[in-house]
C-alpha cells in the first residue's frame, strides 16, 4: 500500500467513526453540550471537520489561500454553529459531506505527487503534504476521541 493510501484509509475511518457516533441521535442530542464545563457537542464536531477540511485541503493543499475560512467569524472553529434543529444538523451533516468530497478529489490529484513538496498555510509558515495529511489523521483521532466520550454520556453507547 502507498503511503498516501494509508493516510486515506486512516482518514476514511475516522470520518466514518465520526459520522457513526452522530448515527441515530436527535437534533437535541447533536447539539447537547455533554460534559461541562466544556461546550463540545457531536454535531459541533461534525460542523468542526467540515471547516478543517476546507482549511487544509481547499485552502492549503490546493493553494486558495485567499478564500475565506469556513466560519471565520467563529472564534470556537464552527463548533457554536450547531443549533438543536433538524435544519442545522442537516446543513452541518451537508457540509460535512461536501468537504469531505472535495478533500477525496483533492487526494486523488496527489496520487503520485511528491509528499514532501511544501505547501503554505495563512501563518505563512510551510510544511510537507505528508505533514498536512498527517495532521488530519491526529484532528480526526482527537476529535472521535471526544465524540466517543460524548457519545457515552448521551445515550451510553461506547464502541461506534
Amino acid at each position: 500500500m502507498s503511503e498516501l493510501a494509508t493516510y486515506r484509509d486512516y482518514l476514511d475511518h475516522y470520518r466514518s467513526t465520526l459520522l457513526r457516533q452522530a448515527e441515530g441521535l436527535t437534533p437535541e442530542q447533536l447539539a447537547a453540550r455533554s460534559v461541562p464545563p466544556s461546550d463540545l457537542s457531536i454535531g459541533g464536531l461534525v460542523r468542526h471537520m467540515a471547516r478543517v477540511e476546507h482549511y487544509w485541503f481547499r485552502m492549503v493543499l490546493d493553494e486558495h489561500l485567499d478564500e475565506e475560512r469556513l466560519d471565520s467569524d467563529d472564534p470556537t472553529g464552527g463548533f457554536h454553529r450547531i443549533e438543536p434543529t433538524q435544519a442545522s444538523v442537516d446543513e452541518a451533516l451537508a457540509r460535512f459531506q461536501e468537504w469531505r468530497a472535495y478533500a477525496d478529489g483533492t487526494l486523488d490529484r496527489l496520487a503520485g505527487a511528491d509528499l514532501g513538496e511544501l505547501r503554505t498555510d495563512r501563518h505563512g509558515e510551510t510544511a510537507p503534504i505528508r505533514d498536512v495529511l498527517v495532521h488530519m489523521v491526529e484532528e480526526y483521532a482527537r476529535h472521535c476521541g471526544h465524540a466517543d466520550l460524548l457519545r457515552e454520556v448521551l445515550d451510553g453507547t461506547t464502541g461506534l
